[in-house]
């Protein structure tokens, strides 16, 4: 018999992919059989500069889309650079307007075209939307436009995702923008077009894949959650067997050729495993949701200071958010291993491949982390982006305005508990 009290029902959803080598070249024909006929790209000056977005231009121009160009996309979006977004767009628009979205560039692209939509057609601030106790955690007011998505790197899944990631720069803190409505009508992923990453962004980014799947795997159970009505269902509902499916094939392909990926950048086998663990990760983490790593991850890109990651030409402090996410994994998955044993075991054997996980159970997901993280050139824990002892307090101040993330964790962290995390993170070896 059902307990009225608590969850039966979950949902799950993702758009349509077109996944392979050559895919990007037949977005036009794509976009045109949604009846979209004026749209805004957008992408980055990194991006610009390889002449990707005018190869989607020329294939919606082929195929009779009207477009114009956004090239000037901040690489880890803030509150300010997503409203500089909105703004530019309302000008580019003009009286015709735009009926659709293409975004080319990595999670920060495609966010920020996440973004850019719903302000376009609900209105408002930044704020208004962004989760709350950070924002007023308002839902669109309006129905969004279609948004089509080209990743160009292995790693946010933003291309399969209902979320929008931001700093606040007021707060010094990360948050993000959540609502079924975000998430794009069409993933078009092309392996060829990682090619020419760099080792450090390879590396980071993957990162960011690796705690999608174990974040998602280990969630809570979407049954231990109070009943929820058809009005107030969220976009994360707590691991559930369709996303757990996809979470344990990225976490197989991940095992198999990440590692590969970042020392072997021409590999099209390994890079065609990274993107398309990168799109069922977050297929995954779409809809189960991420908890404590990712949480602890806000802070730490917010209160950066001097750090400058290899590989990003950054023009200021940041840290790469597949790198923030990575520093405190060890140690949050040897909190939450006591709720379900058998998973994490699981779980470290998958990410391990054919290099079965020594130890006690409690340490072999933490050790298959450090493993890799070691082997792939990630900072070794958060003391190496410039944190100290005495930061502890505001890290963990940071983190825990993010409860809708934590209410997600199997494990419910007190303040010491977080504490005690990002300690035990400063030196991961």
């Amino acid at each position: 018999m059902t307990d009225l009290m608590t969850e039966s029902v979950f949902t799950w959803g993702a758009p349509p992919l077109k996944f392979g080598p050559g895919a990007v070249d037949e977005i036009g024909y794509d976009v045109a059989r949604l009846g979209v006929r004026r749209v805004l790209v957008l992408t980055d000056p990194r991006i610009a500069a390889t002449g990707l977005p005018a190869r989607v231009a020329e294939s919606l121009k082929a195929s009779g889309v009207d477009h114009a160009l956004y090239d000037q996309v901040h690489c880890e979006p803030t509150d300010d650079s997503l409203r500089a977004a909105a703004t530019a767009a309302n000008e580019l628009a003009g009286e015709d307007g735009f009926d659709g979205y293409v975004a080319v560039g990595g999670g920060s692209v495609i966010d920020t075209a996440k973004a850019v939509n719903l302000l376009s057609t609900s209105g408002g601030d930044v704020l208004d939307y962004v989760n709350k106790p950070v924002g007023a955690g308002q839902a669109p007011s309006k129905p969004t436009k279609p948004l089509v998505a080209v990743p160009t790197t292995a790693g946010t899944g933003s291309e399969s995702t209902p979320v929008c990631v931001l700093d606040i720069l007021g707060l010094k803190v990360k948050s993000g923008i959540s609502h079924p409505s975000l998430r794009p009508v069409l993933a078009v992923v092309d392996p060829l077009v990682t090619l020419s990453l760099p080792a450090a962004v390879t590396a980071a980014a993957g990162m960011d894949i690796v705690c999608h799947a174990l974040e998602s795997y280990t969630a809570r159970p979407y049954t231990s959650f109070l009943r929820h009505t058809a009005e107030t269902r969220v976009a994360y509902n707590g691991s559930n067997p369709v996303s757990d499916v996809w979470a344990e094939k990225a976490l197989a392909l991940i095992a198999r050729s990440f590692r590969r990926a970042v020392l072997v950048g021409t590999d099209l086998d390994a890079r065609s495993d990274m993107m398309a663990a990168a799109t069922f990760a977050g297929m995954g983490f779409g809809n189960a949701g991420v908890h404590i790593p990712h949480a602890c991850a806000y802070p730490i890109a917010g209160m950066v200071r001097d750090y400058r990651p290899a590989g990003y030409d950054a023009e200021e402090a940041m840290v790469p958010h597949g790198q923030s996410v990575s520093l405190t994994a060890p140690a949050a998955f040897r909190f939450t291993f006591p709720t379900d044993p058998e998973r994490h075991v699981r779980a470290a054997s998958l990410l391990s491949g054919d290099a079965e996980p020594e130890g006690p159970p409690a340490e072999r997901l933490p050790g298959a982390l450090v493993a890799l993280m070691r082997d792939i050139g990630i900072p070794s824990g958060v003391a190496a982006v410039g944190f100290a002892e005495n930061d502890v307090d505001a890290l963990v101040e940071g983190t825990l305005k993010q409860q809708r993330l934590l209410n997600v964790s199997p494990r419910t962290p007190t303040a010491d508990d977080l504490a005690g995390i990002f300690r035990s993170s400063m030196e991961n070896w």
